[in-house]
Order: C-alpha cells, then sequence, then structure tokens
C-alpha cells in the first residue's frame, strides 16, 4: 500500500503497518482517495485536512480520530 501525504509517499503492507511505522499523525493531509481501508484499525489517528473521499471505511475503528476539516464525501 502507497499513501501519499505532503511529506512524502508511504508505503507498507497495510494501513496499520504504516501508522506502525510511521506514527498516528503520518495521515495528516493525506491523499486517502479510493482506498481500501474497510476494517481498518485508524483510533486515535491524525487525519486532518485529509482526503478520503470514496474511500472505504466500512467496519474502520475511527474511535477517537482527529477529523477536522476531512473530506469524507
Amino acid at each position: 500500500m502507497k499513501i501519499t501525504t505532503p511529506n512524502g509517499i508511504l508505503e507498507g503492507d497495510s494501513i496499520e503497518a504504516i501508522l506502525k511505522k510511521y506514527g498516528t499523525a503520518c495521515l495528516r493531509r493525506a491523499d486517502l482517495r479510493r482506498a481500501g481501508l474497510s476494517d481498518a484499525n485508524l483510533s486515535a489517528t491524525d487525519l486532518c485536512h485529509a482526503n478520503l473521499r470514496g474511500a472505504d471505511l466500512r467496519g474502520a475503528d475511527l474511535s477517537y480520530a482527529i477529523l477536522c476539516h476531512a473530506n469524507l464525501r
């Protein structure tokens, strides 16, 4: 999985692996359009200004996630 952020491209086997490697703030302003995030554990992740438009969030854990100004359309 590759995720584009203002700080570069993050790579990992899964979203959880990326969060473990780069920290919970690594997805701030990330481009997650149409990402397959179903059943992902995104709890306490900073998703401010992230573009989640069209992302598959079915079953994703967003508890305590920071979603200010995130695009959730």
